[in-house]
């Protein structure tokens, strides 16, 4: 603009009349001064820069639905077996055994689902809940007898199903509804988590489940304490209309010992003709856990149960305990031994007054993660003859056998299942 302003000027100058000297020199000094400016401007804008690209921007990625909730692990395991009875039993059965229970038969003991999430007070989740779903030879021993249940076929394949929740009071109140594995006697339900492949007498005898109220509160940080009101021993259903009840302490007083008493009792016996009996039932359970080097661990398990029919009838007794020692030789290869004994006073246990005795040494074999082989040999004994051979019409005061067995694991649940 500026430049154009003096242009005009110097046309208005030359249109008039002949410039003196005084004139020419000023518009000399315009003319040059027009330059300057001109000159001035030209460096002081300079080139007008190309547009920088920005660098393409990606898509967001829609976030893609979980199949699983945070915080949930789902697991599964299979649990199979050979074993072979040297008393060759004509029922191909071996007597008073709970899950190793077929004779010179390739068998699946279990095949399990377990989808578990538990609460996380840290994060502020104060509910959780587990199922268990379990198929195979287990399920009949556990799940599927007639005589403890009305309808066992509705929940034969349930093991387990509970929600959780835990209420702020004091150090936090662990509530539980539903369904839960038994923790009278020592021994469980997976066999990974077992010293053993097959289990004790106790294990058989002791109930496998309870279906009810269960609440746990951590008295101190080393003692919990547990009350329990249930529909009975192995009941998912009442079929008496009464209520057992039971309390539990579990002291872990270091991470190398842990130990456990309990009481259960309530009406046990099954309505007749919409009477039931009112005879009470009582099991004092106790057992502990002492793993007293990385190699060394040993534990025991002493119980007493009592039952009567009615009030004033002869009293039914089962007392005895077990003893367990293992030893490491590295970590994916251990032995362990187990001596357990039975006095069944009555045949509340195995239908007739005798004292039983199981010796068992198991080798497992961690080959890979989640899978694991165990070979076992174990014999019972007894005081009188009891255990089937060949020939129905003869018994023996023993039975040993013999097994491998496989098992197979995988999930997001760490540790004892």
């Amino acid at each position: 603009m500026k430049p154009l302003l003096l242009s005009m000027a110097t046309a208005a100058v030359l249109a008039q009349e002949p410039l003196s000297e005084r004139e020419k020199e000023l518009l000399a000094r315009l003319e040059k001064l027009e330059a300057r400016l001109a000159a001035l401007e030209a460096k002081a804008s300079g080139p007008v820069p190309a547009p920088v690209p920005l660098p393409p921007t990606r898509a967001a990625k829609p976030e893609e639905p979980q199949a699983v909730p945070p915080g949930t692990s789902v697991n599964v395991n299979l649990d199979g077996y050979f074993g072979y009875n040297f008393n060759r039993p004509f029922s191909a059965a071996n007597t008073l055994r709970a899950y190793d229970v077929s004779h010179n038969s390739l068998s699946i003991n279990q095949a399990g689902l377990i989808v578990e999430r538990a609460p996380d007070l840290e994060r502020g989740g104060r509910v959780g809940g587990r199922l268990d779903l379990m198929f195979g030879q287990a399920t009949e021993t556990l799940q599927g007898s007639p005589a403890n249940e009305p309808r066992p076929f509705v929940f034969r394949h349930i093991f387990q199903a509970y929600g959780t929740v835990v209420a702020p009071v004091g150090r936090g109140l662990t509530v539980d509804f539903g369904k839960w594995a038994s923790s009278l006697g020592i021994e469980g339900n997976y066999t990974k988590d077992q010293w053993n492949y097959s289990r004790s007498y106790w294990f058989n005898f002791l109930p496998f489940y309870h279906m009810g109220f269960r609440a746990t509160y951590p008295v101190t940080g080393k003692l919990n304490a547990s009350y329990w009101l249930t529909n009975g021993a192995n009941q998912t259903e009442d079929f008496n209309t009464f209520k057992s009840q039971a309390v539990a302490l579990n002291l872990v007083p270091s991470r190398r010992f842990s130990a456990n008493l309990q009481y259960f009792g309530g009406q046990e016996r099954r309505a007749v003709n919409g009477r039931a009996p009112r005879g009470r039932s009582h099991i004092v359970d106790g057992y502990f856990t002492w793993h007293a080097t990385d190699r060394w661990s040993f534990a025991a398990e002493a119980d007493y149960a009592i039952s009567r029919v009615d009030p004033t009838s002869a009293p039914q007794r089962v007392i005895g305990g077990a003893g367990y020692a293992r030893y490491r030789f590295n970590p994916r290869f251990n032995v362990a031994g187990r001596f357990a004994y039975l006095r069944d006073s009555g045949g509340l246990f195995s239908g007739a007054t005798q004292s039983l005795k199981d010796t068992t040494i198991t080798a497992t074999f961690d080959l890979l993660d989640g899978f694991q082989m165990r070979w076992e040999v174990r014999r019972d004994g007894s005081d009188t003859a009891f255990f089937p051979t060949a020939g129905p019409e003869r018994l023996k005061r023993e039975q040993t056998a013999a097994l491998l067995g496989l098992i197979w694991w995988f999930g997001g649940k760490r540790g004892a299942w």
